[in-house]
């Protein structure tokens, strides 16, 4: 499968590769590892891991590894994402590592997979499901012009989410 490539000033937003495997089984090893299970449960991450690099295969699009263009180190992901249990198409950002935040890396990947999705694959609405206590998610999501939209149905996670409804850029919520 052929995938687009982004690019931002400091990014290179690519495709998911094997190569990849080490620094997301790091950061899911780590404390910043949110997304269900144990940190360090070396077999949910293969299996989140091999889902990222499959949306791709399933959808014909999916989430992005950022890599750093100075240095080529992956430093999380974003994009688009559809999976079968989600009632709307997401936007999502990941940092893998702590010394990588504060920097508006997130931000600068996060506009791109944004307007990727709306202009590229045609998307004329997206949310982002963040839980409540992240706080950096939620400043990310409004920086980006998203609105808290209570009304949207969630994803069973189990626990409450906030679902936050971005508008096509140049556009309104």
């Amino acid at each position: 499968m052929t995938a687009p490539t982004l690019t931002t000033p400091r990014l290179t937003l690519r495709m998911p590769q094997a190569g990849d495997w080490p620094a997301y089984r790091d950061y899911r090893a780590s404390s910043r590892s949110t997304l269900g299970g144990p940190a360090g449960d070396t077999v949910l991450a293969w299996t989140h891991f091999a889902a990222l690099l499959g949306h791709w295969q399933v959808r014909g699009f999916g989430r992005f590894v950022a890599e750093d263009r100075a240095t080529g180190r992956p430093i999380g992901h974003f994009g688009p994402f559809e999976p079968a249990s989600h009632p709307e198409r997401e936007l999502t950002w990941t940092i893998w590592d702590a010394d990588c935040e504060g920097k508006g890396l997130a931000f600068e990947a996060a506009q791109a997979v944004r307007d990727h999705a709306f202009h590229d694959l045609g998307w004329t609405t997206a949310v982002s499901y963040i839980d409540p206590d992240n706080a950096r998610s939620r400043a990310l999501a409004q920086r980006l012009g998203a609105r808290l939209d209570p009304a949207a149905p969630q994803p069973d996670y189990g626990h409450d989410t906030q679902v936050w409804r971005h508008a096509r850029p140049g556009g309104r919520v």
